[in-house]
């Protein structure tokens, strides 16, 4: 039996597509405002990849940065971790995308399909791998490029104000020096009675044919969500998931330092923030300038705290997020 061992993120990167899209580019576009989107939102500007851009090559991007971040060669690297709801393809996913462009041939990719509680799905399961010995060097990317699958109209303008393009990503190895750093928890969960409340219906292998005429006339490819109920079940669910993972490792919200809730909406993270009864100043929100970049949101806004230097050795991280399926979750880390 493989000794376990506490997984510790030892690199860390991000990458936004270089194209401004702010509000007022927005007016031009939809029927909407800036006044509106910031105050439902607290979004300013968000980043919007260019036509040919895939989710992959954004991931590419932050994986390089994460890998110079953890000093190690790209070759180290023995298994792959990719969450998106935006793939470059129907089918594949974009881990073994990533893998071919890092010129990693014959590693193994799992993808993570959870939307925007992805990037902890994904940090649990490299957890698991990594504490049983299994694999001892992961890259977990987390990106999307949803932009280019907006519906613009009226019907779906609520939507379509809130997201943006990018890519996170880690390196996960064992913590060789046992000095209590790393992953402490992970909770995760779902229910899919809610499913259809934040989806992208089709295209759907349910139906003969996949594609057809109507599919584009009834514009069921766009996604769509019932705002109010979702709002409702994440400001619930998020805090409810943080105690959780805080009740298994016998902390309490004073010892955490810093909460980085899945940039959604502003509005939600604040609300979290108050239920969890957590000081704002602790809260790390960047959804003004990214958007919603669903999946990516987490480790975007974490790689930008650390660069920063407000997250410091041996801080208490908390990470929490909420999303399509509904699945929401939860991580601690002591940084």
């Amino acid at each position: 039996m493989k000794k376990e061992r506490q997984t510790i993120i030892t690199g860390i990167g991000h990458y936004l597509p270089p194209q401004v899209v702010t509000n007022f580019d927005l007016e031009k576009r939809i029927n909407t405002s800036d006044e509106w989107i910031r105050q439902r939102t607290g979004i300013i500007e968000r980043h919007y990849a260019s036509e040919g851009i895939g989710s992959s090559d954004l991931g590419v991007e932050a994986a390089k940065l994460a890998i110079k971040d953890a000093g190690i060669d790209v070759a180290e690297i023995d298994f792959i971790i990719a969450a998106t709801l935006s793939p470059d393809h129907y089918f594949p996913g974009i881990g073994v995308l990533i893998g071919a462009k890092l010129g990693l041939p014959g590693i193994g990719a799992l993808d993570v399909r959870n939307q925007c509680s992805g990037f902890i799905y994904g940090l649990s399961v490299a957890d698991q791998y990594i504490r049983s010995g299994t694999y001892q060097k992961i890259l977990l990317v987390a990106a999307e490029v949803q932009s280019s699958n907006l519906d613009t109209s009226d019907e779906g303008r609520d939507m379509a104000v809130l997201f943006g393009d990018g890519a996170g990503a880690v390196i996960l190895e064992p913590n060789s020096e046992n000095d209590g750093r790393g992953i402490l928890t992970t909770k995760l969960f779902a229910d899919g009675h809610y499913a259809s409340e934040l989806w992208m219906e089709k295209p759907s292998p349910k139906d003969r044919p996949t594609f057809s005429p109507l599919l584009l006339e009834e514009k069921r490819f766009f996604p769509r969500m019932n705002g109010r109920n979702v709002f409702k079940h994440a400001v619930e669910k998020m805090p409810q998931a943080v105690f959780a993972a805080l009740d298994e490792v016998g902390l309490t919200i004073d010892d955490v330092d810093h909460l980085i809730p899945h940039q959604a909406n502003d509005r939600i993270s604040l609300m979290v923030a108050q239920k969890l009864k957590i000081p704002v100043e602790k809260v790390i929100r960047n959804i003004q300038h990214v958007g919603n970049t669903t999946a990516a949101s987490i480790p975007i806004a974490l790689d930008e705290a650390v660069k920063e230097g407000r997250i410091k050795k041996g801080d208490i991280v908390v990470l929490t997020a909420f999303g399509s399926g509904f699945t929401w979750a939860s991580a601690i880390l002591r940084w």
